[in-house]
């Protein structure tokens, strides 16, 4: 049997990385931008906080190198579709493209490489699953109780009607888009650093994906973001310890189980949940001559 106290930590721990990429994607949705490049930003993340972390001996100055990464490569997001105005669908599906190949290319000598100690910190979690948990009511404070937050979701309602009322609309969003980047690279960060403790091509694995589906089926709330990140941290844990009890089932079905459970379970409550309807102008250019 497993101690409860560890089984905690580890669930907390697997779901950090998803939790992080799901709230910045959260804020880049309610802003009524669509970005399906979360996978690449968190594989650019997860290369440079790790190169970073190994050149300096700070996982803490990897994280921020993350954030800056992930954030950079959501800037040519940005640009390609808000100035060029791009389809924001195809966009994102070249960004996680681009961030895989990219990070394919530059990765290799990093291979094999050791990330340095984080450390333990309360109930033996480090600082970054502590920073997680700490913006979800961050967030949702600011989504629902200060002016800039009415303003993003105001953006993401009905771009034209906040233009018409003076917001810089491509500003608000190109704000949101750089912080869901940043996001993106720290969860990135944390599977290389704190998790895997090395670089492996692809390590991410479809994380990025469910951190998407997470912020739809939850119906664009942070609450309903740790719940999903939760459920996905459970299952990936369990499914860890059936192969080390050696359970007879197929690895392969073992890996898949968290990311099928968590979208199954997601689609139910999104089947039940009423009132959540996406931002209303999510996915949508804006185009304005003034």
């Amino acid at each position: 049997m497993i101690d409860p106290t560890t089984l905690i930590v580890m669930i907390l721990s697997g779901a950090t990385p998803i939790l992080f990429a799901a709230l910045g994607e959260l804020i880049v949705e309610r802003a009524g931008v669509l970005n399906l490049g979360v996978e690449g930003m968190m594989i650019a993340g997860a290369l440079a906080g790790f190169a970073a972390a190994h050149a300096t001996g700070s996982p803490a100055l990897g994280f921020a190198v993350a954030a800056i990464a992930g954030a950079a490569l959501s800037m040519l997001f940005g640009l390609l579709t808000q100035f060029l105005l791009t389809n924001q669908v195809a966009t994102g599906l070249a960004l996680t493209l681009f961030g895989l190949g990219l990070t394919a290319l530059f990765g290799k000598p990093y291979e094999g490489v050791k990330a340095p100690s984080m450390g333990a910190g309360i109930m033996g979690l480090n600082w970054v699953v502590w920073l997680g948990l700490a913006m979800v009511p961050l967030l949702w404070w600011f989504l629902n109780r200060t002016r800039g937050g009415l303003i993003l979701r105001g953006v993401g309602e009905n771009h034209h009607a906040a233009h018409a009322l003076g917001h810089k609309v491509r500003a608000v969003r190109l704000l949101a888009i750089a912080f869901g980047g940043a996001m993106a690279g720290i969860g990135g960060a944390y599977i290389s650093i704190a998790t895997v403790l090395q670089w492996t091509e692809g390590m991410t694995a479809g994380a990025g994906w469910i951190a998407l589906a997470l912020v739809v089926f939850s119906g664009w709330r942070a609450g309903g973001v740790l719940a999903g990140a939760w459920l996905f941290g459970g299952v990936a844990v369990l499914q860890l310890r059936l192969q080390a009890a050696g359970v007879n089932v197929p690895v392969q079905l073992l890996a898949m189980a968290p990311y099928l459970v968590t979208i199954l379970a997601l689609v139910v409550i999104s089947a039940r949940r009423r009132g959540s309807a996406a931002p209303g102008s999510l996915g949508q250019i804006f185009h304005t001559t003034s």
